[in-house]
């Protein structure tokens, strides 16, 4: 008989902070520790081909002894896809959380992580529901937010690339601000994590210490964090896990602009603008013509995000690429599974994408 409620812990934060690369630091953490813990896994994100869950399920945790990728459910991997997480609560959040229910007996700790456009608050309250309330609890609310771009006082790396996100989501009822956005999901954290840290002057992490500090109370900490050489996070999974904020308990007294608006009668809407995704396959690829062919991409074409896995020639290893704007980067994060097909998948949002364009310059790569 279980006694003691399962702790669950909720990543909030906008595109590109690095959430993602967060909560696959804390993966890799756990499945190499002395005691692995059984971790369940909720990710919200919108898109054809959801790279990021596909990270997160590639992480070792999730791997058996022979390497091979397991199912979703065999792991525990629930993806949320058909919309912002807090705008789809009941039709999708509280039926996983039920699935969870059944399953309580083989999960040690739910890790979610939110869309970028995600309000902490209506999540956090469905904790409150009868049959989650007796088996579970938020062990904290985790707010990312990239120190960069807060510094230089964009709040996102790229607005545009948020904006996009907007426009893809039909489920979506809220439409705040980016500084809006921010304050809401700072208003909900337990603990405030700055990523890119590394990329930081003196100068700027005291504008990210301002606008922090004018937003959240004393009582929540703020942790400064960079990137390892691997492109991994340097985050700690004491930092993570373990901080029993029960944050549902206190929910109902934060106040967000969203409450706001609300209150005030004010009617959310976001706009249907034309919106493109798609994505690319391509066999084994020549790493660095690949690169050179999505920086000409993306100087050209109004690509908010690209993303994916390439196979590189004599490598055992798959390369993981990321764009955001017109920053790119990779890095390789996993061997290649014995019998797994080495391909090369790419997908691109943006707006008038010109898909012939994009496939053929892409393919120009393949060796």
């Amino acid at each position: 008989m279980q006694l003691k409620k399962i702790p669950a812990t909720v990543v909030t934060g906008f595109l590109g902070s690095g959430k993602t690369t967060l909560l696959s630091n804390v993966l890799r953490q756990i499945s190499g520790g002395k005691d692995p813990k059984r971790i369940a896994v909720i990710v919200n994100e919108f898109g054809e081909l959801d790279i990021d869950a596909d990270l997160l399920r590639n992480c070792p945790l999730d791997c058996d002894d022979e390497g091979e990728a397991p199912t979703s459910t065999q792991q525990g991997i629930y993806e949320l896809a058909n919309g912002c997480i807090c705008c789809t609560v009941e039709e999708e959040f509280l039926p996983v959380m039920l699935e969870l229910v059944k399953r309580r007996d083989d999960i040690d700790h739910i890790l979610i992580e939110t869309s970028g456009l995600a309000l902490p608050k209506p999540l956090v309250q469905a904790f409150n529901w009868p049959d989650i309330k007796q088996h579970f609890t938020v062990d904290a609310v985790i707010t990312v937010i990239d120190g960069p771009a807060v510094a230089a006082g964009r709040f996102a790396h790229d607005a545009e690339q948020v904006q996009a996100q907007r426009l893809a989501d039909e489920s979506l009822n809220h439409d705040p601000d980016l500084a809006e956005l921010l304050d809401d999901q700072l208003s909900a954290a337990d603990l405030v994590i700055v990523s890119k840290s590394d990329l930081l002057s003196g100068q700027q992490r005291s504008k990210v210490e301002q606008v922090i500090t004018a937003k959240v109370p004393s009582a929540v900490k703020t942790a400064y964090i960079g990137q390892n050489e691997d492109g991994t996070s340097d985050a700690s999974i004491e930092l993570i896990l373990g901080l029993e904020a029960a944050a549902e308990e206190r929910i109902e007294a934060v106040h967000t602009h969203h409450d706001h608006h609300h209150d005030h009668g004010g009617h959310h809407e976001h706009a249907h603008d034309h919106f493109d995704s798609c994505v690319i396959h391509l066999g084994e690829v020549d790493g660095e013509r690949l690169q050179v062919a999505l920086a000409a991409l993306l100087s050209k074409q109004q690509i908010y995000r690209a993303k994916g896995f390439a196979a590189i020639p004599n490598k055992p290893m798959r390369q993981v690429i990321q764009a955001v704007g017109q920053r790119l980067e990779n890095h390789f994060d996993r061997l290649w599974a014995a019998g797994e097909v080495r391909c090369t998948s790419l997908v691109m949002i943006g707006k008038h994408l010109h898909v012939d364009e994009l496939t053929s310059a892409l393919k120009a790569a393949e060796v």
